[in-house]
């Protein structure tokens, strides 16, 4: 199998798990702290404290993750069959 179709399925794979991290982290907060009643509910900001984790701090740490990722993981590969040549 070529080099660039074993690096282009780790990357994906890699996508995927940044996706059920997630999902995991706006389910468990959005369903984990929001499932109490109403009147029980705390704010962060102004906000119930499920919908900052889930919404807010959990996009901010994915944000974070990717960018991780893209800088330290992912790797530029030639879209072009015969790059070397090209040189």
């Amino acid at each position: 199998m070529d080099k660039r179709f074993k690096i282009a399925h780790k990357e994906a794979l890699i996508g995927v798990i940044l996706v059920i991290i997630n999902f995991g982290l706006w389910y468990g907060f959005g369903y984990g702290l929001g499932s109490t009643d109403v009147n029980d509910y705390t704010y962060v900001f102004g906000l119930p404290a499920w919908f900052f984790y889930s919404c807010i701090l959990g996009s901010i740490i994915m944000i974070v993750l990717v960018i991780v990722t893209v800088k330290y993981i992912f790797q530029d590969i030639p879209f072009e069959a015969n790059e070397e040549e090209h040189k």
